[in-house]
């Protein structure tokens, strides 16, 4: 009778370590869980005075045109230009939260995902007059 308390003690503590592993990696797993991320789409096109931008998904604008120089970052988000400071959830649920900043370069354009996109950087060539399409992934057709 000794002999099964021990054996059922010896094998109980395993298994109360093997337990809190379990849950505190369970645990941990849910604390680094990104974000979900909502669907847009944003068309850029880089002209010879600033950006024109078209978003048929995910955003309350549909057509955005500023001047900007060259490396002068432009924050956007689901509402419009915007600044940096400021936080504005979308009021509207199909409208995706995201906050980025857009850049003209001499070559393209540099693109610094804030929230609500799976990339951080975008950089990519964009001669004048030519477009490209950007969603929460990254670039797309």
């Amino acid at each position: 009778m000794k002999h099964t308390f021990e054996f059922k003690a010896a094998m109980m503590q395993p298994l109360m370590a093997l337990f809190l592993l379990t849950i505190s990696s369970i645990l941990i797993g849910q604390e680094q869980q990104p974000p979900t991320l909502m669907d847009f789409k944003i068309v850029i096109e880089k002209t010879e005075n600033g950006i024109k931008m078209e978003s048929p998904e995910g955003s309350a604008w549909k057509n955005l045109s500023f001047t900007i120089g060259y490396n002068i970052p432009q924050a956007i988000n689901q509402n419009g230009m915007t600044t940096l400071d400021s936080t504005s959830q979308p009021v509207d649920p199909n409208l995706a939260n995201y906050l980025f900043t857009i850049a003209k370069t001499e070559d393209g354009i540099v693109l610094q995902g804030i929230e609500g996109t799976a990339w951080k950087t975008l950089t990519f060539s964009l001669p004048g007059n030519e477009r490209q399409a950007i969603d929460q992934f990254g670039m797309t057709d």
